[in-house]
């Protein structure tokens, strides 16, 4: 995927920020914190990740499905990937 490739220094911050806010989660959880800070830092990593997911399915659409000089076939394809990404996603 090329727009990954493009964005990866973006993309990789991105993670590199969930990792750390469920490293604090991690660390929250086992110093017994209260209810509302874990509450407040699940929110955040679910922000975080939304963001990412909406950040890369953008990009996935603009480049596939937007391509002029795609065939019905690559179209369908492509339509059938998001769908199924988005299917995964939403479980």
């Amino acid at each position: 995927m090329a727009h990954t490739i493009r964005g990866q220094k973006q993309l990789l911050t991105r993670v590199r920020r969930i990792k750390g806010q469920a490293e604090a989660l991690e660390k929250a959880l086992g110093q017994e914190a209260e209810c509302s800070a874990i509450l407040q830092q699940i929110a955040a990593i679910r922000g975080a990740v939304n963001g990412l997911m909406a950040e890369v399915l953008e990009g996935h659409i603009r480049e596939h499905l937007g391509r002029p000089d795609a065939t019905p076939q690559e179209r369908a394809d492509d339509v059938e990937q998001v769908v199924s990404a988005l299917r995964s996603y939403m479980k």
